[in-house]
């Protein structure tokens, strides 16, 4: 473990799948030696209960399947460097990252990334469905049956790619790119219904975005009204005339895995949604053993600046799990926590609260009736998970107080 990110006192990795060195799982301290050491082998049921734990942790009832896409296709990658912008405001406190500028995303799509706690993307599947009258332009389909319906959205887009075109006389012109939703009159036949547009160029290279917003519910909410998409191209001065998406250099089906079309759809959680709690039996959980009891034992004998509250190390290796296979990024999720003792006199460095300073002098007063105060998080702030769902859903989903920050006397 790098000893730079090791901050002082109690350090504990929590190694769940095993290590290269060690086909046992295994939780790990630091010796106080710059070292990390074995403190106890855990079992397979203990192993297990914690997989369990940290998918539920996650809102997964299950580990998702092995997947085998590449993270050059476009979908992954536009959420990936969004988990990358994400990581560098966080470590930097800008409003927008370096990064984030690179995307080019507009104001309202980085509102909306900023706004949501789940990002899902789709990716455009081949889904036959009847002809439209007299159409020049391409059919995309998305199946979003995985979205959670009881999550607001906040915004959803159509993600497509341009390339500039050759023609010289046709890149000069302006042209206006409309997406339309199939719909099924009352007659039977599908007509198309207006979504949104946007004007571009021939000349023009980059990620056009298409507002889908007005539609994503309604298909959550009622799946087989779910009848695709219509991209349709034309002129601005002749706008009558439709050409194919193709003419403009528009990546609709046949193209590099780069250049796929997508749909990104922006949720946030509604407040009264909890993650579902799976009960476990009380007796799959760990009774104190011999080894436990000699290693509380040494930490009560390590040196009183390492008893003192403060915060120490724990990560847990997503890649030890295991996991690389669906989760994206991060490789690991560093969680920390607080644990020293809350002892008379209350120094600054312990983040008293006025209670816990009370609590303390009454405690002094009768230890056997009032208890200490407590070290606990004073700050706690949220990670990011990118993971493959399926083969062709990717989520980058925020976990709000779930790394701490700093610790204090409560």
């Amino acid at each position: 473990m790098n000893s730079a990110a090791i901050v002082s006192g109690f350090v504990m990795l929590l190694v769940i799948g095993g290590v290269l060195s060690s086909p046992k799982a295994a939780i790990y301290i630091d010796n106080g030696f710059d070292q990390t050491a074995i403190e106890r082998e855990i079992s397979k049921v203990e192993k297990h209960e914690m997989e369990l734990e940290i998918l539920n942790l996650l809102g997964l009832p299950n580990r998702p399947k092995r997947i085998s896409k590449s993270l050059k296709r476009s979908a992954p990658k536009f959420l990936l460097d969004v988990y990358k912008s994400l990581m560098e405001k966080e470590n930097e406190g800008h409003s927008r990252s370096k990064r984030s500028v690179d995307l080019n995303l507009s104001g309202e799509e980085q509102n909306a990334i900023d706004e949501s706690d789940v990002i899902m993307t789709f990716e455009s599947i081949n889904h036959h469905v009847s002809s439209v009258r007299h159409e020049r332009g391409k059919r995309l389909w998305f199946n979003v049956s995985e979205m959670p319906i009881a999550e607001n959205v906040v915004g959803a887009e159509l993600r497509i790619y341009q390339k500039e075109i050759n023609a010289t006389k046709r890149a000069k012109n302006l042209y206006t790119v409309t997406v339309y939703e199939l719909v099924n009159t009352d007659s039977g036949e599908r007509e198309l219904e207006y979504i949104s547009s946007v004007n571009t160029t021939g000349h023009f290279t980059g990620w056009l975005g298409l507002n889908l917003t007005a539609c994503l519910p309604t298909w959550v909410a009622f799946p087989d009204s779910n009848k695709g998409l219509y991209l349709s191209v034309h002129p601005v001065d002749k706008p009558g005339r439709e050409i194919r998406p193709e003419d403009i250099g528009l990546t609709t089906v046949k193209g590099d895995d780069e250049t796929q079309p997508f749909m990104v759809a922006f949720l946030k959680a509604t407040n009264h949604v909890q993650t579902k709690r799976f009960i476990r039996d009380v007796s799959t959980r760990r009774r104190v053993k011999k080894s436990d009891y000699a290693s509380m034992m040494r930490d009560q004998l390590q040196p009183p600046t390492w008893r003192t509250c403060r915060i120490h190390t724990l990560y847990i290796s997503f890649k030890d799990l295991q996991w690389q296979d669906w989760i994206i990024a991060p490789e690991g999720y560093a969680a920390y926590y607080c644990a020293g003792e809350c002892s008379f006199p209350l120094n600054a460095h312990m983040n008293a609260t006025n209670h816990a300073i009370v609590q303390t002098l009454v405690h002094l007063m009768n230890p056997l009736k009032y208890p200490k105060a407590c070290c606990a998080p004073t700050k706690l702030t949220p990670i990011s998970v990118l993971y493959f769902l399926d083969d062709t859903n990717v989520i980058l989903k925020k976990y709000k107080k779930m790394v701490v920050k700093s610790c204090g006397c409560h």
